[in-house]
């Protein structure tokens, strides 16, 4: 294994290892975005190349589609794959009830989508995504853009009246240039710092004009699966009531390691 991985890219990588176990051959498989998800894409093709794993991926963006194609995952789009066993993705914030904040990378609408559309979502993460209450990390709100500063208006307008810390709201860039996602939108990030009704919050959201869609990811997770940077791994499953803990080993082989990004 390198020495420079970081803490968290090892609590990444040992999240990504255990999640992996829930794969059975034949599966439809969502694969998810994101530094995290990169490591489970990466470590999903090693068992397609030498374990013979065959499965069906559905990626959640073009960037994953890329990784998954590389690493010798068989990629479809979901209209073919119609419905899958399961998604594993990362999350930027996860709750005790497994409610989460996606879309910091900018996926939340394929991603959502896709998770929707498994039997099963599994969340591989580090342990410091979890908060008590969600709303640290700027909530991403996808929105189409035309008129997308009066989409802007209208949220922090309607945030008024949430149960919400804070309103105010940017435009997320990408150099000087706005921010666009694989579907050709923009994103505003909510800078809420704590969220007391993700329900209604999520809900009134969706209702404004020119929002496509929110980073909330309510009653979807069933599993997460939260790494350690010794290899220690806790397994939550709100479906089962259950916590289990185990062991990864982390001497892997370095190609294994090579060309993850953030």
């Amino acid at each position: 294994m390198p020495q420079n991985l970081s803490p968290i890219d090892k609590a990444k990588y040992a999240a990504a290892k255990r999640a992996v176990d829930y794969v059975e051959d034949g599966m439809k498989v969502g694969l998810g975005s994101g530094s995290t998800a990169a490591w489970m894409v990466k470590v999903l093709g090693e068992m397609v190349r030498e374990e013979g794993l065959k499965i069906m991926g559905v990626a959640t963006s073009a960037r994953t589609s890329e990784l998954a194609r590389q690493v010798g995952i068989d990629v479809v789009p979901l209209d073919e794959a119609r419905w899958l066993d399961l998604t594993i993705d990362g999350a930027d914030e996860y709750d005790a009830n497994l409610n989460l904040i996606k879309g910091g990378g900018g996926s939340l609408l394929q991603e959502k989508i896709v998770a929707t559309a498994s039997d099963q979502m599994i969340v591989i993460a580090d342990a410091a995504k979890e908060v008590e209450t969600l709303g640290a990390f700027p909530l991403p709100v996808e929105v189409i853009p035309f008129g997308w500063r009066t989409t802007q208006a209208l949220i922090e307008e309607t945030l008024v009246n949430l149960d919400v810390l804070g309103r105010s709201s940017s435009l997320r860039l990408n150099k000087d240039a706005p921010f666009v996602t694989d579907e050709g939108n923009h994103i505003l990030d909510l800078s809420l710092r704590r969220i007391g009704n993700p329900r209604q919050l999520s809900l009134v959201l969706n209702q404004i004009p020119g929002v496509v869609e929110n980073g909330l990811f309510l009653d979807i997770c069933d599993v997460v699966v939260i790494g350690h940077a010794d290899g220690s791994v806790e397994t939550r499953d709100i479906n089962q009531g259950r916590v289990e803990h185990s062991k990864i080993d982390l001497v892997e082989s370095d190609n294994l390691f090579a060309d993850i990004a953030d």
